[in-house]
């Protein structure tokens, strides 16, 4: 019989240099699996931070619900249900400043740590670093990666442009919103390590660089340490809340001496 791998977690998340921090996270385990929750969160007097607070708060309680079963629908659910309760708190707001959204992504992995699935809104993303190999599993809902996707700009051009930042959905949004989750579970190996990010993180790294950044760590707090100092030295001048949670599945050392 198999031995099931143990999970490793870690967490960051930091105000960069604006005055509050609208970035959120959570992470946890139930009966039908491990869980990780980013949402970057904007609005008014606060109200991103308590957007995010929401988004990740709704997903993190229906995740550890007893009841919950594994499977994109459940995943699903759980957005809209966040999109709905952002919706319900500003209803009636007629000012800027009264509204608010967020993005967010999720990672879910089953309790025998075989599958994962996951779902995202916004530009939070979510990579998987595989024997060296990084991948973006989410898709940005911007307005300049879906000029990227269609070819109108380069990446390097999608990275520079003033309105990077500029989103086509967001929970809390008016109007509808289109979660992407994944339509089956992926397959685990013992080694994979995933990150979810917020944008104020992924904006200084290529996925050349998360999976560089991996190959110099033993464990996933060493991981986002690097990163996080990566980000530090860069000193973007206005430099964006900041937030990541790395999951390692397996013995991280396992998945260093995978590498090539």
């Amino acid at each position: 019989m198999a031995t099931t791998p143990p999970l490793h977690i870690a967490t960051c998340t930091d105000p960069g240099s604006r005055g509050g921090n609208e970035d959120d996270l959570r992470h946890g385990a139930a009966a039908a699996g491990h869980y990780a929750v980013v949402a970057d969160g904007a609005g008014g007097h606060a109200r991103g931070e308590e957007a995010s607070y929401r988004a990740v708060e709704c997903l993190a309680r229906g995740l550890s619900d007893p009841a919950a079963i594994f499977q994109p629908a459940t995943l699903t659910a759980l957005v809209y249900l966040a999109h709905e309760e952002l919706l319900r708190t500003q209803r009636g707001a007629r000012r800027a400043d009264q509204r608010m959204h967020t993005t967010v992504v999720a990672l879910w992995i089953d309790a025998a740590l075989e599958r994962a699935l996951w779902t995202h809104v916004g530009d939070s993303r979510l990579y998987r670093v595989r024997e060296g190999g990084c991948e973006v599993l989410t898709q940005d809902d911007s307005v300049v990666q879906h000029m990227v996707r269609s070819g109108l700009l380069t990446e390097e051009q999608g990275r520079a442009h003033p309105n990077k930042n500029q989103l086509l959905s967001a929970l809390g949004i008016e109007g509808e919103i289109t979660p992407h989750t994944s339509t089956e579970a992926i397959e685990l190996r013992s080694g994979d390590a995933f990150l979810l990010c917020s944008d104020g993180w992924w904006d200084t790294f290529q996925p050349a660089d998360v999976a560089a950044s991996l190959a110099g760590a033993d464990s996933p707090q060493q991981w986002l340490d690097d990163m996080r100092r990566k980000i530090v030295e860069r000193a973007a001048p206005r430099q964006d809340n900041y937030t990541a949670i790395a999951l390692w599945v397996g013995d991280p050392g396992g998945a260093a001496a995978a590498r090539p």
